[in-house]
Parts: structure tokens; sequence; C-alpha cells
């Protein structure tokens, strides 16, 4: 029996769990041996059912259910296309096997080799406003454009957006997921999932196939973004959210925190705005992280083809994206401002929506990133 076929079975023992996988694994050499030799005193910690898993396989070796099990799901890997990666093997990405009781094991579909690159993990809200979706695709797409791989987990808003910015760069992305990797979750990202395919990227997930969406799943799926990556930009995020999570573990793993600041009236950039009190780097350029990291990799493009390819703005145009600056503001500021009556103000406005340059918030409106971009080459 190899490394790989024990941790497996291990693995599948009912309430196993990463924890006690690796105590398990303190006082063994091996997979192996733990596997062979599984103490009185943990089986006795485990349900019922994984004690009769583990005492039918020592009585019927690869005719047990357990070892059946195994066999199947090697099986199924192979029908998929896809990687187990068990942890102490070479393939076992570096960066991730330092964190506290990393996955022992890892399905992969796509490249492998893509968990071996540099990466930026860019998470936020599932519910971001246009501004920060604009943020994580731009963002993105810079740092990809300088050679990260760009890391997150497949979920809509602002994990979309950043897997697509990877990919408008022609860059290599990673989607960690909190299901099986047979189980598109969400579905409306399916297709996603084989454009990062067709990249050269990968799916990648702790859990066996066929495990579906539970919410238990996912701070575990957290801990393997911010540990396969050497810093995680945190957009948007609720005081109350995953996001927050995946960068509060990120500087346990003693990895670099960003965050992007954002407007105060704006529920979706308190969590960027407690982690730069608790510490994170604020960064407004992706140039920033490629500086603070040491400028492990080249320069972050300095041109911005999505403005360059925009229509000129007219003069009023022009007043109305200065009146908004960086923050949430009424009509009536806006129109206080400009010196704009507010019925010709509101048609601006929305040719300034059609552009994506504002967006419209309760109560006011807002610069897009796109905006703000164009707000900072106008200064």
């Amino acid at each position: 029996m190899d490394a790989l076929t024990a941790t497996l079975a291990l693995m599948r023992l009912q309430g196993m769990g990463p924890s006690r996988y690796w105590s398990l694994l303190q006082h063994y050499p091996s997979a192996v041996e733990a596997l062979e030799q599984l103490p009185a005193t943990l089986l006795e910690k485990l349900p019922p059912r994984a004690r009769e898993q583990w005492r039918e396989w020592r009585q019927c070796g690869d005719a047990s259910t357990l070892m059946g099990w195994v066999q199947r799901e090697q099986a199924l890997c192979i029908e998929l296309g896809a990687s187990l990666i068990a942890a102490g093997s070479d393939a076992y990405p570096a960066l991730l096997a330092q964190i506290p009781r990393p996955p022992p094991l890892l399905y992969v579909r796509g490249n492998p080799d893509a968990l071996h690159l540099p990466q930026i993990a860019v998470v936020g809200a599932r519910r971001a406003t246009s501004a920060g979706l604009d943020n994580a695709r731009a963002f993105s797409r810079e740092l990809a454009g300088a050679g990260f791989a760009i890391t997150s987990g497949l979920a809509l808003g602002i994990d979309a957006a950043a897997h697509r910015g990877a990919l408008d760069a022609h860059g290599v992305t990673v989607a960690v997921m909190g299901t099986g990797i047979d189980q598109l979750y969400p579905r409306r990202n399916a297709a996603l999932a084989e454009e990062i395919l067709a990249g050269g990227g990968a799916l990648v997930s702790e859990f066996a196939i066929g495990s579906g969406a539970e919410a238990g799943n996912f701070p575990r799926r957290n801990r393997i973004i911010s540990g396969l990556s050497l810093g995680v930009l945190l957009v948007e995020a609720a005081l109350r959210s995953g996001s927050l999570i995946t960068a509060r573990l990120a500087a346990e793993q003693n990895r670099e925190v960003f965050a992007i600041p954002g407007s105060i009236h704006n529920p979706q950039s308190r969590g960027c705005h407690r982690m730069i009190r608790e510490g994170a780097a604020l960064v407004e350029t992706a140039a920033d992280i490629v500086d603070e990291l040491g400028g492990l990799l080249s320069e972050v493009p300095a041109t911005d083809s999505d403005l360059s390819q925009m229509p000129p703005l007219d003069g009023v145009e022009q007043r109305v994206i200065a009146a908004l600056g960086g923050d949430h503001r009424s009509l009536e500021q806006i129109a206080a401002t400009t010196g704009q009556e507010p019925g010709a103000l509101m048609a601006t406005l929305l040719q300034l929506e059609l552009a994506g340059l504002v967006e419209t918030l309760p109560g006011g409106y807002q610069l897009t990133g796109r905006g703000a971009r164009l707000l900072t080459a106008m200064t």
C-alpha cells in the first residue's frame, strides 16, 4: 500500500478530519503505518461507524468496504482527469504545507503546476458593488500581468471578478472549492470554471468527489486560499463575512494582507477598514502589492487599456466625476458642487452610469473602479 492510498483510507474514516489526521501522524512515520496501527485511544474518539470501517478493513483488506471506496475514488479521479496529491509528496504546494494542519489530500483538476506559482489571493463580498467588482477585476488583471497567479474561491461577486481579471491578462488563476471538484458551485460559474481550466489554471479541493456545498466546508476552503498565497487582497467585505475570515487566516499564517479602502458609507468597506486598523497594508494600486512583496516579479503595466478605449468626456461630465471624488454623494450634493440643475444632472449621471463610470447606491451615487481610475488620470 502506498501513502496516497493510506491517506485516502484514513480520511474516509468518519470523524477523522485534518486535525485528527495530523495528531495521528505525530506518532507514526507515515500514513501507511498510521492506518495499520490505529491506536485504540483514537478509535474510541471516533464515531461507531469509523470503528466498523477500520475493523472490517483489518479483517478483509482490499475486499473491505473502505478499500472499495478508495479504489472507486481513484478511478473517478482518472475519469475526471484529476490529480490526487498527498501531503508530504513533491507535488504538494510548499507554501500550503507550512500552515497548521494543512489538507492531507488535494484533488486537482487542470494544471497541478499552477499550485507552485507565486500566488495572490483576491477575495471579497458576493454582493459586491460595481466599484468593488471593477477593482477586483482590474487589480487581478494587473497582478496577473506582473506574473502572479490569482487565487480565489469561484464564488459570485469579487471571486468571479478576480478570476476573470486574471483571464483577461491571459494569466493563470486557481479556484479553491468548498465542494468536490466534480460539483461546481455555484452553477452560474460553471462556464468560468471551464475557462480557468482552458487557461492553464486549476480547480482545487480537499473534499471527496461528490461532496456538496455544506456550510462547514467554506472556512476550510478559505484556509487553503490563503495558505497557497504569498498574500491576500481584500477588496470588499462586510464585518461578518467569509472574506474577512480568509484575511485573518492569512495573517495567522504569516502571509501579507492587503486591503482596498472604500467609502465610509459603504457597508462592504467596513471589513477592509477593520483589517487596515488591524495591520493590513492599505493599497490603492496593484503596484503597491508588487512593491510590498519586494519586487518578486515584473512591474505592473502602467497603461490602462480600459480607459484608453473610452470616448472623451465633455466638461460637464468631467465636473461630475470630480464632484463625486472618492465618496458616496447624494444628488443634491453633486448638484451643489457642479451648479447643475437636478434634471440635467440626472441625465448626465445616467450617461456616466451607462459608460461604467458611476453606479447608483441607496441615497446617492459613487464612482466605479473604472471611474476612480479616470479621476486619477484627470488630476
